[in-house]
């Protein structure tokens, strides 16, 4: 789903969409310095109790999963971008579905069947997912090529990904075999509940912006500002990737 901006009064806008970059690029300062300082890892704490225990443990692991995925940056900004032009709650649930149901089978397939996958790759992957998703807002698919990708199709195959990528920071924990079925089954269901959060979290702050005069301009400047800030995630990762 896309939206064409108006070029119509956007000189009018300016002061204020430049307002509104500044404060973006603040945000996506922290969380790539955030990023920087952690990424590829885990807390230590939780590192260190994971590898300590072994057998089912359901609540620690829903917690794991429900915190990973309340600070994983990378997927916020990709679920943002896919519900940013939104609005029936039935078209959300769509595709945040397509989006669960991705990251649960690669995840849940990764870490049971012990797939070996290059965390920096996979988390360059996730930061063109981002790319991806903005310029789709931004209807440039149109304007390039004359035609518009499926969303459903490419939310699910970028889930997929994402999956991935969780698996990768899963197999950090080094898990024990014993309970690790239910286990990984309370992380995934921990993913979904911080899902929700960050979601209805999401929902609120873009239900208050979209009642604002200015919100398609804005809207513009915020999609280019995610776009940015999924360029800088893949050349980090790629970077950590020839570097490592």
């Amino acid at each position: 789903m896309t939206h064409t901006f108006p070029s119509r009064g956007r000189a009018a806008v300016l002061p204020r969409s430049r307002s509104l970059l500044h404060a973006m690029a603040g945000v996506l300062l922290y969380l790539l310095l955030t990023a920087f300082a952690h990424a590829h890892g885990v807390a230590e704490g939780d590192k260190g109790y994971i590898q300590e225990i072994s057998g089912t443990h359901l609540l620690p692991f829903t917690y794991l999963g429900a915190k990973h995925m309340v600070t994983g940056y990378d997927h916020l900004l990709f679920l943002a971008g896919v519900i940013f032009f939104l609005y029936k709650l039935k078209d959300i649930a769509l595709y945040v579905s397509l989006f669960a149901i991705g990251h649960s089978v690669t995840m849940l397939y990764g870490v049971y069947a012990g797939v070996n996958v290059n965390a920096y790759l996979i988390d360059a992957i996730i930061g063109l997912s981002v790319v991806y998703k903005a310029l789709d807002n931004l209807g440039a698919f149109q304007r390039w090529f004359g035609v518009q990708p499926n969303t459903k199709a490419a939310t699910l195959i970028f889930g997929l990904f994402h999956g991935f990528g969780l698996a990768a920071k899963i197999q950090e924990f080094e898990i024990a075999r014993d309970g690790l079925l239910p286990n990984l089954l309370a992380f995934n269901v921990g993913v979904e509940i911080g899902q929700l959060l960050a979601l209805g979290a999401i929902l609120i702050a873009m239900g208050f912006w979209r009642r604002t005069a200015g919100f398609f301009q804005h809207a513009y400047t915020a999609n280019v500002a995610m776009m940015c800030a999924g360029f800088m995630l893949i050349g980090y990762q790629l970077t950590g990737l020839f570097v490592s």
